[in-house]
């Protein structure tokens, strides 16, 4: 690239790799015998691309194993939330290479893709060469989005309204957080594409979304005269922002020993949930709205019982949306999550603890998606975590941060200890699935 073309591009803070300078394959010759140089690229190249997608560092490491083993290559990697140290060894020779990414997120479509690709390479059915392998990466790459700014939002509106019901709200609560959450999370997907840098996005959303919470719920006071009580229901208009990927997958890696990631992916999640609740609990007060209990709902407990599962089933299908889930496999983590929160939610009316109900919870989702996984072929974690994102307890962080800004230090303090239970027995729940059905994942070395 020369200093014209260099002045002439944007300024990126993040400069992009250029894969396919790496690439002097001549097609023909089979890519176990390139040079190391040429065949470390490509196994960096694909363990970014999974990190990209939101995985945890195992199914990375593991990843970039498959691809440096079948081209006679031994891969050793230190993996991070969004970069990767890895070093590949070769005949006494060795090539190190430190690569990150500019932000993070989810796709499970195109994580998906790369789970094909990568075990299409581990059956070693045929002989790829660089540039061969090259140019299926890049068509992964460049693969489009599923859905468009307004699907996505509407995908979020359905999930929170969804989540508020099964945290007790009525159709007046479900009713405004769908517009609230549906707005918010279309803004926040519109700065996403702008590249918009993470705080901001999360700020700005979740204030539109207990903003336009208000609007439905003002217009219904005034017209119709509803109580008060039931402006509660905002903060289920900010759930969509809760980061239920990583919560999980830092549980995941940290119980695999892989502290770098389990660490940053958890204070990733606390930076979000703190500026999420932040923010909230700013246009809370400046609005006059109370986090007030929800009224009880004029449901028995059969009643209950019927209408919390097709509730769970939304919440799960919209937040699978969110993460660009396929319909099919948005449907499927649905299912997963409506028997799994379901039973979590009735073993906690007949007097179990959060803590244990969500973990039991958690390892239902797991176990059933070890079962459906063998059938359907999809990556475990894109049908596993959306079923247990539903489980995370947005509303207990946020409660727990109103309580503190109003120096109610010991209800904040209650409401705290309910969320970091639930938020340290889920992942629990998820690694005791793993170990029972995943021997590959259950082994060390």
């Amino acid at each position: 690239m020369d200093k014209e073309q260099a002045v002439g591009e944007d300024y990126h803070h993040h400069m992009q790799i250029p894969w396919q300078d790496f690439v002097e394959d001549d097609n023909v010759t089979p890519a176990k015998e390139a040079p190391l140089v040429e065949r470390s690229m490509i196994v960096g190249r694909v363990g970014l691309m999974i990190l990209a997608c939101g995985t945890g560092s195992w199914r990375v490491r593991d990843s970039m194993n498959v691809v440096a083993r079948n081209l006679g290559m031994t891969c050793s990697a230190d993996i991070g939330l969004v970069s990767i140290e890895y070093t590949c060894i070769d005949d006494n020779h060795s090539y190190t290479q430190a690569i990150s990414l500019p932000t993070t997120g989810v796709n499970t479509t195109r994580l998906n893709a790369l789970e094909k690709f990568v075990k299409e390479i581990e059956r070693g059915k045929r002989e790829w060469t660089i540039a061969e392998i090259d140019h299926r990466l890049t068509e992964i790459e460049r693969m489009k989005g599923n859905y468009r700014p307004y699907q996505v939002g509407l995908a979020a509106a359905l999930a929170c309204s969804a989540f508020v019901f099964l945290l007790g709200g009525g159709p007046v609560e479900m009713l405004c957080s769908f517009v609230g959450a549906g707005c918010g999370n279309f803004v926040r997907r519109k700065m996403i594409d702008r590249h918009i840098t993470l705080l901001a996005c999360v700020a700005v959303s979740v204030a539109v979304a207990c903003l336009l919470y208000l609007v439905p719920f003002m217009a219904l006071q005034n017209f119709w005269g509803i109580n008060e009580r039931h402006e509660a229901g905002y903060i289920g208009a900010m759930l969509f922002i809760i980061p239920g990927f990583p919560f999980i997958t830092s549980g995941l890696d940290l119980a695999k020993l892989d502290m770098r990631s389990g660490l940053e992916r958890a204070a990733y999640a606390l930076l979000i949930i703190t500026v999420a609740t932040l923010v909230g609990w700013l246009v809370a007060l400046m609005v006059h709205l109370r986090p007030a209990n929800f009224a009880a709902l004029p449901l028995n407990e059969w009643q209950l019982l019927l209408m919390r599962l097709p509730a769970s089933f939304c919440g799960v299908f919209g937040f699978s949306i969110m993460f660009n889930s396929t319909p099919k496999m948005a449907a499927t983590a649905g299912v997963i999550g409506a028997l799994g929160n379901t039973l979590r939610l009735e073993l906690v009316d007949f007097g179990m603890a959060a803590g244990p109900a969500a973990f039991l919870g958690a390892l239902a989702c797991g176990l059933l998606a070890a079962i459906v996984r063998n059938r359907v072929g999809y990556p475990r974690i894109a049908i596993t975590i959306p079923s247990v994102v539903i489980m995370v307890p947005g509303l207990y962080m946020y409660r727990a941060v109103y309580n503190l800004g109003l120096q109610s230090v010991n209800t904040g303090a209650e409401w705290l200890t309910r969320a970091m239970l639930i938020v340290l027995f889920l992942p629990l729940g998820q690694v005791a699935a793993r170990v029972l059905t995943d021997t590959k994942w259950r082994h060390n070395g």
